[in-house]
């Protein structure tokens, strides 16, 4: 059986006796990459194991976030806060507390912060408002995946209940036929990714020259994506005097460009306090040589606290074949990748979402923009290709404040 070490939450079993073992021990070997790409991307097995091991260690006392407002003092409609109240919002996040104000204003947005800080409700809670003010307004809000899209949507559903404000999510891997009658029926916001918004475009059923209001959510994964021609060509198609709120977890070169191409005089606010969330405890899983990589699995995911676990792999194969694995151990999981059509993807997350399985096991693009809440562990079963990829898989726990913990396999 696994013993529990000190103050560790997951387990480690001695070397010594049978059964597969795996130790926690920082690797020897260096963090060498190579160089050019601008992605930082892992040259084989040389990799800083240090970089997956943060034990949440107090090395100095910030003070606590004080914020400025509560949420019943924004200068929102009556009916606007009353859902705010209803969904349980209180206390704004930071980002929530610093944006809101001066989006209401119509000022443009810059938000650095890192995942899980709120910027979905930082955004939509003035953007309604404005619709409430002026329901000819109109709000496109561009996000990299599918998946964000629609949770985007829900979380618009819940505030604007009883508010006659409508909204069409047009995504790749859906019937494009539901969405054309979607923009054809009355509707204030248009929630989409970047790929079928143009596409809506081109077919003419999407005209954003009536757009004044534009989120760009996680641009910078947008931008690694691929998608930065098409963000062009829908900025390049909307008023120049629109509104733009622009929201990314991290900042590059590339980045700084699309803020000085995009937006006016914007009001910059960053809450993010490094790379990774201070609530996300990280730590490596070293397989000892001659045992078996799943078997070591098997032995973590058994355990009571791993109750519901986020597991990346590196190919759509792997990761469908990692999951039929579980299921073969008894294991409640279901994957998510490229290869599943929509339908099916949205089944294995609601399913996760409403605990009806302790596992997904996804691919990095099919995960992104996915925020479950209470994932209690992210496993990089295989290694991430970038550190950036690695920041943002860990992102998906330790969300809202909450502790999460983050395990990556090294062979």
């Amino acid at each position: 059986m696994y013993k529990k070490q000190g103050g560790s939450n997951f387990a480690k079993r001695p070397s010594t006796g049978g059964g597969n073992s795996f130790s926690r021990r920082p690797s020897s070997f260096g963090g060498k990459r190579n160089g050019g790409s601008g992605r930082s991307r892992f040259v084989g097995s040389k990799i800083d194991v240090s970089r997956y091991i943060n034990k949440a260690v107090i090395t100095e006392v910030i003070p606590d976030f004080k914020p400025e407002h509560m949420f019943s003092d924004f200068l929102v409609d009556e009916r606007l806060k009353q859902n705010i109240i209803t969904k349980g919002y209180t206390v704004p996040t930071p980002i929530q507390d610093r944006t809101i104000p001066h989006i209401l204003q119509g000022k443009d947005i810059v938000g650095i912060a890192n995942t899980g800080t709120g910027k979905t409700a930082a955004f939509l809670i003035p953007l309604l408002n404005k619709v409430i003010k002026n329901p000819a307004e109109k709000v496109l809000i561009v996000v990299p995946t599918r998946e964000l899209a629609q949770q985007i949507e829900e979380e618009l559903i819940g505030f604007a209940r009883g508010l006659r404000i409508f909204s069409v999510c047009t995504v790749g891997g859906s019937y494009i036929g539901k969405q054309l009658q979607g923009l054809r029926r009355s509707h204030n916001f248009v929630i989409g990714t970047p790929g079928r918004i143009k596409d809506l475009m081109e077919r003419k059923a999407l005209d954003l020259s009536t757009f004044k209001s534009v989120v760009l959510d996680e641009a910078d994964r947008m931008l690694d994506m691929g998608f930065i021609a098409d963000m062009k060509y829908m900025m390049s198609r909307m008023p120049k005097d629109r509104h733009t709120l622009f929201f990314s977890a991290t900042m590059s070169r590339e980045v700084e460009a699309l803020i000085k191409d995009f937006l006016r005089d914007p009001i910059s606010i960053s809450v993010k306090t490094g790379d990774t969330a201070k609530s996300v405890e990280q730590d490596v899983v070293r397989v000892e040589k001659g045992k078996n990589k799943i078997d070591a699995l098997h032995d973590l995911l058994i355990q009571t606290d791993f109750s519901k676990v986020l597991i990346f792999g590196k190919t759509k194969h792997g990761v469908e074949k990692l999951h039929k694995d579980l299921i073969a151990r008894g294991f409640k999981s279901e994957s998510i990748h490229g290869d599943k059509n929509q339908s099916k993807r949205s089944r294995a997350l609601e399913a996760f979402k409403g605990d009806g399985i302790q596992i997904l096991v996804a691919t990095d693009v099919a995960a992104r923009g996915i925020d479950v809440r209470d994932i209690s562990h992210v496993i990089n079963y295989d290694i991430p290709a970038t550190h950036d990829d690695y920041i943002h898989r860990i992102g998906r726990t330790g969300r809202g404040g909450k502790k999460g913990k983050a395990l990556t396999f090294i062979d």
